[in-house]
């Protein structure tokens, strides 16, 4: 993680070091234009900082029958997340790049931009705390933020003509940067009162009594042993935050292919790069659900072990849901037909490869990430660095190199439809050597069970 913050340290650092005479050598002014998408940096940022931020925590039960003032603890735990990560990493793009500016000559208003700048970032970092607390409020500014870049693309509505005004006045006048501290000041005062008001033991730590409601999936019945296992998992899909936000996580991975297929990014428009995200947005829910099993059962796998439970049956629900995601995310993924037949194929080619091959490598490589799911938070949906292993790493190789390298071969031997063919081929090949897979992969966690069970009950 450490060396991980250094290299996006450098990024920025370089970035905002060498993006003025990039654009200037491109015949545009610099600060307008870095201007004029300021308000997607901005929005990108909160969404980035929903998933990876982590929120202070403080113990304040025995802290509320000491003599010391809730507004002092309120306040010091909000004055811990000034210092986070996600608020140093911008200083490392604004600093270089005023300096840039005030070397061109831009004058002492380059500082009031710059000022205007960072209240804006620390604006995002407070409003971050309230949609922690109020989903509703992310889910604004996600649809906020694709349904922008999605009108502007399509000439529909450009956003930029009026944002850039509103940043470019941080610049063009002394006194505008100040809606940007009071932004800041009006959004810490905001979370200061909510957690304020919530802060004591008859109210802010009191559980929640809510009307409990059964969900019996009857027709599930029909399948055995298998959908009760299914039914189990629909459950945890529905009423779990952690499990609620892979869904948001693989409705969003459909749309990732917008960067490969539109041609907007030149390193992307070639034959492997297309058929890797053709993987990604059949896949979304494989990656995203699959690569935690059996971590999503965490919680009650000692209880589910001591049962007289069929293993086969267990891994065959997983990827019987697996494959409904599969199937669901490339439905409705056919708006790509817009670009052609040939890139909605390269999408269900690589659906087939995913159900085929794919779910298989997913599951193989659970068996070895140990990492128990809390599944009443919504962070660490890609996971964390205790599911990062050697193991896992070698599994994960096969999802995206095989595919790219068939559909390559195909590509420059043949032509493209032989590509997709020999995609496919390979998805339904392990699709019929699933039974053999199936035996193999079940060897696999019987025996890695009892290191399982063992990694659970170390919480932490």
């Amino acid at each position: 993680m450490g060396l991980g913050a250094l290299y996006f340290m450098a990024c920025f650092a370089i970035l905002g070091t060498a993006v003025f005479f990039i654009l200037e050598d491109e015949g545009l002014e610099p600060l307008a234009a870095i201007n004029k998408f300021m308000i997607y940096y901005i929005l990108f940022d909160l969404v980035i900082r929903y998933f990876l931020q982590k929120m202070p925590v403080t113990n304040i039960k025995p802290l509320l029958i000491l003599p010391i003032n809730r507004s002092t603890i309120v306040h010091y735990t909000l004055g811990k997340t000034t210092i986070s990560f996600f608020n140093i990493l911008h200083a490392f793009f604004f600093v270089p790049f005023t300096v840039v500016l005030l070397y061109k000559g831009y004058g002492y208003q380059a500082i009031l931009w710059h000022l205007a700048m960072m209240a804006l970032i620390y604006t995002n970092n407070f409003l971050n705390i309230l949609v922690n607390s109020k989903n509703t409020v992310f889910y604004i500014a996600l649809a906020l933020l694709a349904a922008l870049g999605a009108s502007q693309y399509y000439n529909v509505f450009d956003i930029t003509t009026y944002s850039k005004v509103f940043f470019q006045n941080m610049y063009d006048t002394n006194y505008w940067f100040l809606i940007a501290v009071l932004l800041v000041v009006g959004t810490y005062y905001s979370a200061y009162n909510y957690f304020k008001n919530r802060l004591n033991l008859d109210d802010g730590l009191a559980k929640k009594s809510e009307v409990a409601q059964t969900e019996n999936f009857t027709w599930l019945d029909q399948f055995g042993t298998l959908g009760t296992f299914l039914k189990n998992d629909i459950r945890l899909l529905k009423r779990n935050k952690r499990s609620r936000t892979t869904l948001i996580m693989s409705f969003i991975f459909i749309f990732y292919g917008l960067l490969f297929f539109t041609q907007s990014i030149e390193a992307y428009d070639n034959p492997w790069m297309k058929v890797f995200a053709g993987i990604f947005v059949s896949g979304g829910f494989l990656f995203t659900f699959g690569q935690f099993v059996p971590s999503w059962d965490s919680a009650y796998y000692q209880l589910m072990m001591s049962q007289n439970i069929q293993y086969r049956e267990y891994i065959s629900s997983k990827w019987w849901l697996m494959v409904i995601g599969t199937v669901i995310s490339t439905l409705i993924a056919s708006f790509y037909l817009y670009f052609g037949l040939h890139t909605y194929l390269i999408i269900v080619a690589g659906a087939i490869f995913n159900i085929g091959v794919n779910s298989h490598l997913v599951m193989l490589g659970g068996a070895f990430v140990k990492t128990p799911i809390d599944l009443t938070t919504s962070k660490q949906a890609f996971g964390d660095k205790q599911a990062f292993n050697m193991k896992t790493m070698l599994i994960s190789l096969p999802k995206m190199l095989v595919p790219m390298g068939l559909y390559t071969v195909g590509y420059y031997l043949i032509s493209p439809n032989a590509g997709l063919v020999l995609v496919a081929a390979a998805g339904v090949l392990g699709f019929a050597f699933r039974n053999y897979v199936f035996d193999k992969i079940e060897k696999i966690y019987k025996s890695e069970k009892y290191a399982t069970i063992a990694a659970y009950k170390q919480k932490n």
